[in-house]
């Protein structure tokens, strides 16, 4: 049995995996793929207006169902004194009250919406088809129009298509001007398409529109087409789905009701706006309810730096297992990468040269003290602390500001880095240090480099799951037996050597 085949399916099942989760946060939970990713968002507002009576008053105003497009974030009520509710039945309302109220009143109510493509409602199921009776002589002519347009069509759309055809044909028929004349547009396409036995209903609709201000609901009629709702303009036809259309309300009940008042009337103003993808996202405490977002903001700080950890440990598996390059230390590189992080790359790596040579220094004046290794390491953090201690009290004076970053560097990784150097040059002098230091150097700005990209930081802490990526690319390179790059040098003199001479059979 081949034993490289379940380690290669272990390898691609935690790829695959990783970026399954990864595609499910952002197609579900609407995370986006990419920093700065923003979203426009409209701000639609209510203004209602009525003259109360003197005694007790009620506004009850019509909210927007669910629909396909968008996406409510937030909404809210205001005015002076009402009291304020939001009844999520089967058609929500908001509903202002209060015990007295004389003369002119204003209510409002504000609804910000995200114009999603991914929100997707079932639309609600029709009832009983109704149609309607009309009187002489509106009957024989909804008959004949209907006669004239039903044989042209096959289904539920193109019958609304026809007749919108037949109400903005010039010149109109006959019998079409007579309808009408009569009946207001809308409520009359929808009574065609019924009476054709094709479910439709009237809805009011508000045409957004960026910085408008008292604008009124225009009437638009829906018609039920394979298991949704479809949505028609009386003038055009059929509306385009990239129309910014928010359907506020269907049939019953009335947009907008009051008691204990007169001459009520509702007017909308809306703005668009640009957010944040990824803030719009966390507004849904469900979605992050299981998420390093929902954690307090310091140990998401703290997890930020966790999170690039695996970054730089592929980084080094990379350089050392491929590339060949030398280091004081495994992953050492990776911890001075994430000091680098926070004290910028030339700042940080002056601060380290600076420290490993005092460092150095003063640990060839601990050997005459023949110190055992714990103690001897105890002494060098003690030492590298008062190194960092003083370089940082000095660029404070100094007004160097930058020299405050060193702080950021692990001290104890600094003292065994020191320790280790100091080892390699009294057994193998100071070329393999230079080596060593210089590979762990160029190393750890390379995992910085890698690190530092506002993407990869992206990804490794909103999308957790690449890491699962990183682990698979990790073991794979993990199964690698061929010449490092380097190495590729050493053996170039073999291209050199002559071919051997090709020696005759002998014959026995």
């Amino acid at each position: 049995m081949n034993r490289t085949a379940p380690f290669l399916f272990l390898v691609a099942f935690t790829f695959i995996a990783g970026l399954s989760i990864a595609a499910l946060r952002h197609s579900e939970y609407g995370v986006p793929l990419w920093p700065g990713s923003v979203q426009p968002v409209w701000q639609v507002e209510a203004r209602i207006e009525y003259s109360a009576n003197g005694g007790s008053t009620k506004a009850s105003l019509t909210l927007p169902p669910e629909q396909n497009g968008f996406r409510v974030i937030g909404e809210s009520g205001a005015s002076s004194g009402f009291g304020f509710n939001l009844e999520r039945s089967e058609q929500r309302q908001a509903t202002w009250s209060k015990r007295e109220a004389n003369g002119e009143q204003q209510l409002y109510y504000k609804l910000d919406l995200v114009a999603d493509n991914n929100t997707r409602f079932p639309g609600d199921p029709p009832g009983q088809l109704r149609t309607r009776n009309f009187n002489e002589p509106y009957a024989t002519a909804v008959e004949q129009v209907l006669n004239s347009i039903v044989p042209l069509t096959a289904d539920a759309e193109s019958l609304a298509l026809q007749v919108v055809a037949a109400m903005n044909t010039q010149p109109l028929s006959q019998n079409m001007s007579l309808l009408l004349d009569q009946f207001p547009r809308a409520q009359l396409m929808a009574d065609l398409v019924n009476n054709a036995g094709v479910n439709a209903r009237t809805v009011q609709v508000l045409v957004l529109e960026d910085r408008r201000r008292r604008q009124s609901l225009s009437d638009y009629v829906q018609v039920w087409s394979e298991n949704d709702w479809v949505l028609f303009d009386t003038i055009n036809g059929l509306v385009s789905k990239d129309q910014p259309l928010l359907l506020w309300q269907t049939e019953t009940p009335a947009v907008l009701e009051v008691v204990g008042g007169r001459n009520s009337r509702v007017t909308f103003s809306m703005l668009t706006q640009t957010r944040s993808s990824l803030g719009l996202a966390q507004q849904n405490d469900d979605n992050f309810r299981f998420s390093l977002h929902n954690l307090p903001i310091a140990e998401q700080g703290m997890f930020k730096l966790i999170m690039m950890l695996p970054i730089g440990a592929l980084v080094v598996v990379f350089l050392r297992l491929i590339v060949g390059m030398s280091t004081s230390g495994t992953f050492m590189p990776i911890l001075i990468a994430l000091a680098f992080l926070q004290t910028e790359l030339l700042p940080g790596v002056a601060s380290l040269l600076l420290v490993v040579a005092i460092g150095l220094l003063i640990r060839s004046l601990l050997s005459a003290l023949n110190l055992l290794l714990v103690a001897r390491i105890a002494t060098l953090v003690v030492v590298v602390i008062g190194i960092i201690s003083f370089v940082s009290v000095l660029s404070y004076e100094l007004g160097l500001i930058g020299g405050l970053t060193i702080t950021f560097f692990p001290m104890i990784i600094l003292a065994w880095t020191i320790e280790r150097m100091s080892i390699l040059w009294e057994e193998e002098g100071p070329k393999q240090v230079l080596v060593q230091g210089g590979g762990s150097l160029i190393v750890a700005i390379l995992a910085y480099l890698v690190m530092d990209v506002d993407a990869i930081r992206y990804w490794a802490f909103n999308f957790p799951e690449v890491h699962l990526c990183v682990l698979a690319v990790i073991m794979l390179l993990g199964r690698y037996t061929g010449y490092r790059l380097l190495e590729l040098k050493r053996f170039s003199t073999f291209n050199d050597l002559e071919p051997l001479p090709a020696q005759n059979d002998r014959q026995v």
